[in-house]
């Protein structure tokens, strides 16, 4: 390029400072209300005439062209004070150039001057205009200058209706949108593949698709950028399908060559909607195109085998990529954390060349999705130290690792520090500091936010989480109440969590009617196809002694996990049917479902509601565990096993498993021997089983309870008042049993012995005369574990009133004959209480089903379903 000479640049500039500096145009120019625009605005008009430029102003151009390649700012000003001393200041030309110069250069303020200092301006200058104020997020003054341009009798051009387009799409003006889209088609641009491609971007922006697809089919030509926005729209709106059928027709399109956008779009639809072979196909076209290597495309496909749990297809990507961005380490992050490579998530961490927040949120996120919430804490601390910024997901996640250490002084201090830094102001922050209270031991705090003036009520988020508070810490009563108000002031929505929180719910307090609620609006919602509702609803049903709906649930979903295995097999153990529980491990089996800890540990329980004879093959199952499934048995396996043989009296083999154990036993697998003596009135082998128990010294009050009925009953009393006074000096209290029944949506609950239901009277009668008519057919009281210094006729009424026998009365009372009495427990029936409920089931010819600890005793016609005497 020939030299020019130019004046010094000090010269220059105080020469041109009427143009650079003129008086500070008005915030917006003149506005017109164009969302109610007559179409005469769009009418035809005259075209300006353009002027071609002289040899010397291309200098000029090329001038600005350097200066945008190089950046330089002083340059373009330089040329800008050349332009203003020759004589073709009457073409905007060169003008033009200037604005498109400043604009590129990040001037927008000396661009803007520049075009109001013009006296007439062209098409090209209003379409640089609005082309850069509708990229810039200023969609209202490119829309205005558009009308400005109609005004002053301007056709627009191709450009123009892109630019315009482009800013009705980005303030989803439809009404304007679709007055361009008749002007495009009046003046015949539609024709134009740039235009019709503007036309669809904004139709899939404003979310209609069907007019996206009308403008795709009535094209002449179609260039690849067509093809993605089009494909794009229908991964929008998860027309996941229909996407790749359309990349099909594509493939066999004729001179268009895929790129990295449509690759990345379509693999994003793959990962969405998990389709394997589909995304492998893409991943073979990236490899055919040369484009594997893209950095879009690569961190498309290691997010499709992320989904697709590939964890070696996700590293080989990782180590081929030649550029990877923070995206890229991003992900690889998340990948190993979702595996439990926590290790490997620190270490490509460390090797980072570049972090941000979202690096550091991927950290703490792992960190509590795996359960180690002090390392979280740890990395949080590491993130003040380095001043890294904090946004809403790394205070969630932080708040999160408390609840997990459920370390209620750590949980104090990071509260403390959110509040005192104004961050505890959004919904999301406020529930998650709420649920961090009911798990650090904080239920008064999380009350006291919860009925603040400061949190918005109506926030649904809110209420889920007092909601889920109040379940787990064991107050399904208040949950419940909550629940119901929620409804009533319509401040929840009813999501998957809430769904599995009221179910679980109503598993525990065996409320099935709520449970049946929660199941048709699964249904209406369509939630009933989120896997965790529909092994809540299995959970249920069979908690609540409907094993048949259970085994509907888990035939009709349409996916099934372990958990939901699991969960049925469960219900089967709860409702003592063993012999399903093992046929559905047979099922298990065949469908090659690899089992866990905890299908290992109900199969071994499931023996216990067999018979004697198959004792042997739940001694080999436990056997096979590690050579087989690779499960090493933990202590609650062998205290699973020791059940099965004290089930059947088997004691001494019990008590040799116990001692062949490889680690020392802990107190509950002693317990469940003393409970089998306990059944079978073994005071050598319990002596020896309660004596190991001591010697751990327990916390659990109710191993104390059933050592000292050991010794009653064996007539030790002695003994027996001497482990209840040590349980006094320990400030032990036993844990009161409660039975309770669901009559007209209520729950009435019952203690021993308790006179506090408003029909009390009726129900001391009702159970005097029921006790009156068991004894005449054969009923004899039990009362070996009753204190010996109480005497016989103290000790039988003693016995009448515990809290199942008024609960089982009421029933009778309330419900309709012919019906089963359905009541709950909290605690193992009493032996006295199971002998009385078979000859209430004859006197009353009803069905009585008792659901404790264990599970249910169904007692019909002098029989229960536990076979216990």
């Amino acid at each position: 390029m020939a030299a020019i000479n130019l004046p010094s640049i000090t010269t220059l500039i105080s020469h041109s400072s009427s143009l650079l500096h003129p008086p500070k145009p008005p915030d917006s120019i003149p506005s017109v209300s164009f969302h109610k625009t007559p179409l005469s605005l769009f009418s035809n008009h005259t075209k300006t005439p353009q002027l071609h430029p002289s040899k010397n102003t291309k200098h000029y151009c090329n001038l600005l062209h350097l200066s945008v390649k190089h950046g330089d700012i002083q340059l373009a000003m330089a040329v800008h004070a050349s332009i203003l001393k020759i004589q073709e200041n009457n073409t905007p030309y060169l003008f033009n150039a200037l604005i498109v110069a400043y604009f590129k250069l990040g001037l927008a303020s000396h661009a803007y001057k520049v075009f109001d200092c013009l006296e007439n301006p062209d098409v090209v200058t209003f379409t640089a205009m609005v082309s850069w104020f509708a990229r810039s997020n200023r969609e209202i003054e490119a829309i205005e200058l558009f009308f400005e341009m109609r005004r002053l009798g301007m056709e627009p051009n191709e450009y123009n209706f892109v630019a315009i387009l482009t800013a009705c799409a980005r303030v989803l003006d439809l009404e304007l949108g679709s007055q361009a889209h008749c002007l495009a088609i009046k003046m015949g641009f539609l024709g134009e593949t740039y235009v019709s491609n503007a036309l669809m971007g904004f139709y899939s922006k404003c979310g209609y698709l069907d007019c996206v697809l009308e403008v795709f089919d009535e094209m002449s030509q179609r260039d690849i950028s067509s093809w993605n926005t089009v494909i794009s729209a229908l991964v929008k709106n998860a027309m996941y399908e229909k996407a790749l059928e359309l990349f099909r027709n594509l493939i066999r399109t004729n001179g268009l060559r895929i790129d990295h956008f449509t690759l990345s779009t379509l693999l994003t639809a793959c990962t969405e909607y998990v389709a394997f072979m589909g995304g492998r196909e893409l991943h073979g076209r990236a490899l055919k195109f040369g484009l594997e290597n893209n950095l879009s495309v690569g961190n498309a496909l290691i997010g499709f085998y992320t989904k697709c749990r590939s964890l070696k297809d996700v590293v080989g990507l990782f180590d081929r990529m030649p550029v990877k961005d923070v995206i890229t380490w991003t992900q690889m992050i998340s990948v190993y954390m979702e595996s439990g490579l926590l290790e490997m998530a620190e270490k490509v961490f460390d090797e980072m060349p570049e972090k941000n927040c979202v690096s550091y949120n991927a950290l703490l996120a792992g960190f509590c999705q795996n359960g180690v919430g002090s390392r979280a804490l740890g990395m949080f601390c590491r993130m003040l130290e380095q001043g890294v910024e904090l946004d809403d997901f790394s205070l969630t996640s932080i708040i999160n690792a408390c609840g997990l250490r459920a370390d209620k002084k750590t949980s104090e201090q990071i509260h403390g520090f959110i509040l005192k830094f104004g961050f505890g102001s959004n919904h999301r922050i406020e529930s998650a500091l709420l649920d961090m209270c009911t798990k650090c031991g904080r239920m008064a705090d999380a009350e006291e936010m919860f009925h603040t003036q400061s949190i918005s009520q109506d926030s649904s988020i809110i209420w889920t989480s007092m909601i889920c508070g109040y379940a787990r810490i064991g107050q399904p009563y208040e949950a419940l109440s909550l629940f119901f108000k929620s409804q009533s002031e319509n401040t929840i929505i009813i999501d998957e969590i809430v769904s599995t929180t009221i179910l679980g719910i109503c598993s525990t307090i065996g409320f099935d009617r709520i449970g049946e609620q929660i199941h048709c609006t699964a249904l209406k919602s369509g939630l009933i196809d989120d896997i965790g509702v529909g092994n809540a609803l299995i959970g249920m049903y069979s908690k609540c002694g409907n094993i048949l709906a259970s085994i509907k649930i888990f035939n009709l979903m349409k996916k099934q996990d372990l958990v939901s295995w699991n969960s049925l097999m469960a219900g089967y153990v709860f409702n003592r049917q063993g012999d399903k529980a093992l046929d559905l491990w047979a099922a298990m089996k065949k469908a090659k479902i690899q089992p866990d800890s905890i299908t290992t540990l109900l199969i071994i329980s499931a023996y216990t509601h067999t018979t004697l004879n198959m004792v042997n093959e739940c001694h080999s199952f436990f056997h096979s565990m590690k050579t087989t499934y690779n499960i090493e048995p933990m202590s609650d396996h062998y205290a699973s096993l020791v059940g099965v043989f004290g089930r059947w009296g088997l004691l001494e083999q019990a008590e040799e498993v116990i001692n062949k154990m490889p680690f020392e036993p802990d107190p509950f697998v002693w317990r469940t021997l003393l409970d089998s003596c306990k059944t079978h009135m073994n005071t050598i082998i319990g002596k020896r089983a309660a004596k190991e128990i001591i010697a751990k010294k327990p916390n659990d009050p109710s191993t104390y309870i059933l050592i000292s009925n050991l010794y009653s009953a064996s007539g030790r009393w002695q003994c027996s008042e001497t482990m209840r006074e040590e349980m006094r000096e320990k400030g032990f209290q036993k844990r009161p049993g409660k039975s309770w029944i669901i009559h007209e949506n209520k729950v009435h609950s019952f203690y021993a012995r308790d006179k506090s239901h408003a029909r009390s009277k009726d129900i001391y009668s009702g159970l005097d005369i029921l006790v009156l008519e068991c004894l005449k057919v054969g009923y004899l009281p039990d009362t070996s574990f009753v204190l010996h210094e109480v005497e016989e006729q103290h000790k039988k009424d003693f016995l009448y009133y515990h809290s199942s026998k008024l609960a089982v009365t009421y029933g009778l009372l309330t419900s309709r004959r012919g019906t089963p009495v359905r009541v709950m427990k909290n605690i193992l029936l009493c032996g006295d209480c199971h002998t009385f409920f078979k000859y209430v089931s004859i006197v009353t010819k009803r069905e009585i089903h008792i659901r404790d600890a264990s599970g249910f005793h169904c007692f019909v016609n002098g029989e229960c379903t536990c076979k216990d005497k």
